[in-house]
């Protein structure tokens, strides 16, 4: 299904757009900005098709009319999704081509044209000038949605001529609920996975269907475990195994965030209810009992600077010796 129901959160987002359908007040653009798998395309999606529907339910779209169906096979001759060859560009004739020109000609089959925008951050400026042209005189019945993680690589002249709508992180208790109801993860697992996505639902899902994320969560806890007993340069082995993964080294490092965060949490309070690696309470506690409140503070200070590090493009091996030494010297 895709209805305004379906999207879990983003309630302001949801009101914005139900209301301006309901009001008939539809704006010739929007930008919609959030991190990856946050959930704007299917925001989008959705809206596009409560546009475009033939026999809506209020503000909801029927999922039964032919424009819907058409829709949800992504076949709607009327929703247009703008492509580009480059992987990390949208080049000028891009956006000449799909959208400056193809805008000129009516809806096909619909009251409105619908031009999706995805990774939006990608336009050059050329081509960010070249859509410019078409915000300032849009056709009566065209939509043009910018879909981005990055709101500060538009221009201003084009964001002062657009609705920008911010994706909000999700509440955990909306994505535990969501990845438990829906996708039968078990309660242990969710927790991680809801630590770990941070209020992002897609990266949620993706996490917990992940074979990848499992085994480098296990390698990363195994390291973890055994610390004392180890060396540098055999956690600096255990640590580049990861590279062998198609997998961000931030989120190899957010894990071990996650376990001291744990580690401190429970030197506090002595509880291990709102852990979220539980069922590793007999290490979690041990870690706890050998490390100085300073020392866990001293190494989540640490993870934080290699984060910055490798963003920086600091050499990897470098920046993790430096990271293991930390973390060995305090724990």
């Amino acid at each position: 299904m895709a209805t305004f129901k379906d999207i879990i959160g983003q309630e302001q987002i949801k009101e914005h757009l139900t209301n301006a359908i309901e009001q008939g007040k539809i704006s010739h653009a929007y930008v919609i900005n959030g991190e990856r798998f946050s959930g704007k395309e299917f925001i989008a999606n959705v809206f596009a098709m409560a546009l475009q529907c033939e026999h809506p339910d209020g503000v909801e779209p029927c999922q039964e009319c032919h424009s819907c169906k058409q829709a949800l096979s992504a076949n709607q001759p009327d929703i247009i999704r703008v492509t580009h060859e480059k992987p990390n560009t949208i080049g000028v004739d891009d956006i000449r081509t799909q959208i400056n020109t193809d805008i000129a000609i009516k809806p096909y089959s619909s009251p409105r044209k619908i031009y999706i925008i995805q990774e939006g951050e990608k336009m050059t400026a050329q081509a960010q000038n070249a859509l410019l042209k078409t915000l300032e005189e849009p056709p009566a019945y065209a939509v043009i949605m910018i879909l981005t993680t990055n709101v500060d690589a538009l221009l201003p002249t084009i964001l002062s001529r657009c609705v920008v709508l911010n994706m909000k992180p999700v509440r955990d208790d909306l994505v535990k609920k969501y990845l438990m109801e829906e996708l039968q993860i078990p309660d242990y697992k969710a927790n991680v996975c809801v630590a770990f996505a941070r209020g992002n639902l897609g990266k949620a899902k993706q996490l917990a269907s992940s074979e990848e994320f499992d085994h480098i969560k296990e390698e990363a806890v195994s390291m973890l475990k055994y610390v004392q007993d180890m060396e540098i340069n055999e956690m600096l082995a255990a640590v580049k195994k990861i590279q062998e993964y198609k997998f961000d080294v931030g989120d190899y490092l957010d894990i071990l965030a996650i376990w001291y965060r744990d580690v401190l949490l429970f030197k506090a309070t002595n509880d291990a209810n709102h852990l979220i690696f539980k069922e590793e309470i007999q290490y979690i506690k041990k870690c706890a009992d050998r490390c100085a409140y300073e020392g866990i503070e001293d190494i989540l200070k640490a993870l934080d600077k290699a984060k910055s590090r490798l963003k920086a493009n600091v050499n990897f091996e470098l920046t993790m010796e430096l990271l293991l030494m930390a973390i060995k010297e305090n724990s």
